[in-house]
C-alpha cells in the first residue's frame, strides 16, 4: 500500500512538472523546431539578450509585477486591520464583496477597467496596466492576509501600550512579526498573478507597450521563437530561487521569534 502510495505521489508530481521540463529541454536544443533534437546549444539564451523587444517585456513584466504586488499588499494589510476593528456583520459583508473579483471573469474585469480608464480620460499605457494589476491582485492579498489579522492576540500589542510604546511602534514590533508570513504570501501571491496576466493586460495596455504575456501572444502569429523557451527557463529557475529564500527566510525569522519569546520569558 505504501508503494502505491509512492508511486500516485511521483506521476501526480510527474504530470505537474514535466512540461516545464520539456520547456527546459528545449531551451538547449540547437533545432528551432519542436520535437527535433539537434544536440546542445547556449544559441538561445545569447538570442534572448540581443532581442529588445522581450527584453522590453520583461522589464515591464517585472517593474509592474512588483510594484502592484507591493501596493496590493499594502492596501490589503491596512484594509485588513480596519475590518479587524468593525461589526461582524459588516466585516462579513465585506469580505463578500472583496471576494467577489476572485469568481468574476477576466475578461469582464478587463472590459470593465478599459471603460473606466477611458471615461475618465486616462490613456491606456503603463500606468492603466499598473492600476488594473493593483486592482486584480488585492482580492489575493486580502485573501492571505486578513484571516490572520482576525485571529491576532491584542495581549502582547496592549502590554507594549502599557509599557510605553507608541501605537505604530508596538505595530511595527509586535503585531508586524506575526503578520509576516501572510504579508510575503500575499506578495509573492500578488507578483505571480499579476506576471501571469494575460486578458486585464490585453484590454488595459494600449499601444507600443507589451508585458511578456501579450508579447508572447503576439508572437503565436508568427511561430514561438526559441529565445522565449530560454526566457521561460530563466524565468522559472528565478521563481523557484525566490521561493527557497522566502522559506529560509521565514524559518529564520521564526526561529529568532521563537527565540525572543523564549528569553522574554
Amino acid at each position: 500500500m505504501a508503494k502505491l502510495k509512492k508511486g500516485y505521489l511521483a506521476l501526480i508530481v510527474l504530470f505537474l512538472y514535466a512540461p516545464i521540463f520539456v520547456l527546459i529541454a528545449q531551451s538547449f536544443n540547437a533545432s528551432r523546431y519542436r520535437g527535433t533534437w539537434a544536440g546542445f546549444t547556449w544559441e538561445w539564451y545569447g538570442a534572448l539578450l540581443e532581442n529588445e523587444d522581450i527584453l522590453a517585456a520583461l522589464g515591464n513584466t517585472l517593474t509592474i509585477g512588483v510594484t502592484a504586488a507591493l501596493c496590493a499588499t499594502l492596501l490589503a494589510l491596512l484594509t485588513a486591520v480596519a475590518m479587524r476593528g468593525m461589526h461582524v456583520h459588516l466585516r462579513t459583508v465585506l469580505r463578500g464583496i472583496a471576494n467577489i473579483p476572485l469568481l468574476n471573469a477576466d475578461i469582464v474585469t478587463g472590459i470593465s477597467l478599459m471603460l473606466l480608464f477611458l471615461g475618465f480620460g486616462l490613456r491606456l499605457g503603463y500606468d492603466t496596466i499598473l492600476l488594473a494589476h493593483i486592482v486584480i491582485c488585492l482580492p489575493y492579498a486580502m485573501l492571505c492576509i486578513l484571516p490572520q489579522v482576525l485571529e491576532l492576540d491584542d495581549v502582547c500589542y496592549e502590554a507594549a501600550l502599557d509599557l510605553g510604546a507608541s501605537p505604530f511602534y508596538a505595530f511595527r514590533k509586535v503585531i508586524l512579526p506575526e503578520l509576516m508570513p501572510g504579508i510575503l504570501a500575499a506578495f509573492l501571491l500578488s507578483f505571480v498573478m499579476s506576471a501571469d496576466d494575460f486578458i486585464v493586460t490585453y484590454f488595459t495596455k494600449g499601444a507600443g507597450i507589451d508585458t511578456l504575456t501579450t508579447e508572447i501572444y503576439a508572437e503565436l502569429k508568427l511561430g514561438i521563437h526559441p529565445e522565449m523557451y530560454a526566457l521561460s527557463t530563466l524565468f522559472f529557475v528565478a521563481v523557484v530561487v525566490f521561493a527557497a529564500l522566502l522559506v529560509i527566510n521565514y524559518r529564520v525569522l521564526r526561529r529568532h521569534n521563537q527565540m525572543k519569546r523564549g528569553g522574554v520569558a
